[in-house]
């Protein structure tokens, strides 16, 4: 019942070692190993890019209203620029300037460590994107979206 131990390959072969063997057999019954997730899934997404669609559905919010927001550059930015200031902003925003379009920025950190949930991250994004809009065009965020504060 004992079965031999090969012997191990001499070192002093001519031979160059063998390419270490990739495993293809269904070990133990529960079929070959595969991804995680199919690629459609949104397990591959990752925080950055998940806030960026925040960003990004809420921008399409206001277009509809808003069609001159098509020339006002959308950022996400890991963290603000350190101010001398208490509180840390959320957003901010630029007016367009000879070659620069206008510009908002929100500050992706800030604003998860300020909501709890997907649900209020999504809302809390919504409102400095309106924000920053209202101060671009010289607004109340009342006027840019009628529903900004509800909720």
């Amino acid at each position: 019942m004992d079965s031999p131990v090969p012997p191990s390959p001499s070192h002093h072969s001519t031979e160059p070692p063998a390419e270490p063997r990739v495993r293809r057999r269904d070990r133990h019954g529960r079929g070959m190993r595969g991804p995680v997730a199919p690629p459609q899934v949104p397990l591959s997404a990752s925080r950055a890019d998940t806030f960026r669609d925040l960003v990004l559905d809420s921008v399409e919010r206001l277009e509809r209203r808003w069609p001159q927001l098509a020339d006002v550059e959308f950022m996400v930015m890991e963290v603000p620029p350190p101010v001398s200031g208490e509180t840390v902003p959320l957003g901010g925003s630029a007016p367009a300037e000879k070659n620069e379009p206008a510009r908002v920025v929100v500050y992706r950190r800030p604003v998860e460590i300020r909501s709890k949930s997907r649900e209020d991250r999504a809302l809390l994004v919504h409102e400095v994107v309106v924000e920053q809009v209202a101060e671009l065009l010289g607004l109340s965020p009342e006027s840019v979206d009628p529903r900004y504060g509800q909720d």
